[in-house]
């Protein structure tokens, strides 16, 4: 047939293996694996293909501020990193995604620009009951809540008692309610006095809120038995309540991101706003327990939580900490800043699943991504783990290219990224657009 491929090398990521192995693929899916070389296979020599890199937490912001980021530009730097398939965030977006109305528009505004399939979440804001039982039924992946302020005043966060009202209905629909969990009820021991210093930026987001926030999801999940998710973990002092609540056999899962992994608070110069996200990165200390914490399988996936903003908005030049747009520019790192952040605290292999097959299960579309198997979807990320480069500015295809990445060394060098059976990406250039789906719940 015209549109069948294969593809080979000595390093296939098949029944958690790597394995010489030629992948044959027509028209969106795998039609056959195969234990050698065939002749007529692409050899990508020794880089591993592995099923494609699936990052559960994206800001797009489209529409209505697209400025920031677009998806057009955030699904063509997803294939950049070897990303096959996204799903986006509901608060950024003008309309915010919290009716049925703004996801149409949400769909609408995607069409033709989506490199990489893209699934979406819907937002939960108070008093919103009727409005989310009716899009619950839109083909959403999950329903997020913030409880403190989002930082968008048409998202405004939640109380215990708003998601007690409506956790029924999100539980009988079978999808996760994930949450940012801080709540700033308790003061900081600091007056931020000195916007321009990172140590009173963290000190003014503590841990205890997060630890507190936390453990008030752990009681939802445990009082409607439902599936309740932790987004960007950075305390370290949850990972005991995290583990627990898993142990019990609650719906409990949660996610880390690059950053708090990749650096540390103590490395962090003032006055550069690249490195605000909320909450915080914090210490080496805490953070090589998150590290621990993934291979330990407490934390179950990682996700970007790319959150950009135009450089006016970042406040770059002004350097300041207490009012810029706290969010990290990190989509087309995702895997390789994972990596490098984790090489010396476990294997590729290990590493694997938590960028695939965890993320696929947690969006319950693990019968179609997330594995190499005749049937699955052909998403591919084909990449080198030994290949050592340094991010430059020039190589980003985010709208924005400012990023706390940029200099940086890493490993993992992206190769190729193969979407619905289509080479989008490969050596540093997009070769085929528009080739991404919609991914959402039947």
């Amino acid at each position: 047939m015209a549109d069948e491929l294969s593809i080979y090398s000595s390093r296939c990521w098949i029944n958690h293996t790597l394995t010489p192995a030629t992948i044959t693929f027509m028209q969106g899916k795998i039609i056959a694996v195969d234990m050698i070389k065939l002749p007529a296979a692409i050899d990508f020599g020794n880089d591993i293909i592995m099923p494609g890199v699936i990052d559960a937490h994206v800001h797009v912001n489209e529409p209505g501020r697209t400025e920031w980021e677009g998806f057009n530009t955030a699904t063509m730097a997803a294939a950049a990193g070897g990303i096959t398939t996204i799903v986006d965030m509901p608060l950024n977006a003008s309309p915010v995604t919290t009716s049925v109305n703004a996801f149409q528009a949400k769909l609408k505004s995607s069409e033709g620009q989506l490199h990489v399939n893209c699934g979406f979440y819907g937002g939960l804001i108070p008093d919103h009951k009727n409005e989310l039982q009716l899009l619950l039924k839109q083909g959403i992946l999950g329903v997020k809540c913030f409880l403190v302020h989002s930082g968008i005043d048409e998202f405004p966060n939640v109380s215990y008692k708003d998601i007690c009202e409506v956790m029924p209905l999100i539980a009988e629909a079978g999808v996760p309610l994930l949450a940012h969990c801080e709540l700033d009820d308790v003061k900081p021991t600091t007056d931020f006095d000195n916007c321009h210093d990172y140590h009173q930026y963290l000190a003014s987001r503590p841990k205890q809120w997060e630890n507190e926030a936390v453990d008030m999801m752990i009681g939802i999940a445990e009082k409607f038995d439902a599936a309740i998710h932790i987004v960007h973990v950075s305390s370290a002092e949850t990972l005991p309540h995290i583990h627990s609540a898993k142990s019990k056999g609650l719906k409990l899962t949660a996610e880390t991101c690059p950053q708090y992994i990749y650096f540390s608070a103590e490395e962090i110069p003032d006055n550069n706003t690249l490195y605000k996200c909320a909450p915080p990165i914090r210490e080496k200390e805490n953070n090589d327990q998150l590290k621990k914490a993934l291979k330990e399988n407490v934390l179950f996936f990682i996700a970007s939580d790319h959150s950009p903003a135009p450089p006016e908005i970042k406040l770059l030049d002004a350097g300041d900490l207490k009012n810029a747009w706290g969010g990290i520019a990190g989509l087309q790192f995702l895997l390789p800043a994972s990596w490098t952040a984790l090489k010396g605290t476990m294997t590729v292999e290990e590493l694997i699943p938590l960028l695939t097959e965890h993320p696929a299960t947690f969006l319950n579309v693990q019968h179609r991504k997330g594995k190499i198997e005749t049937g699955m979807d052909a998403d591919f990320t084909i990449w080198s783990p030994e290949e050592k480069f340094v991010v430059d500015e020039n190589d980003i295809f985010h709208r924005h290219t400012q990023s706390p990445y940029v200099g940086k060394n890493m490993f993992g060098k992206i190769h190729s990224t193969i979407v619905n059976g289509k080479i989008v990406y490969q050596n540093n250039k997009i070769i085929q657009k528009n080739a991404g789906k919609w991914l959402l719940r039947q």
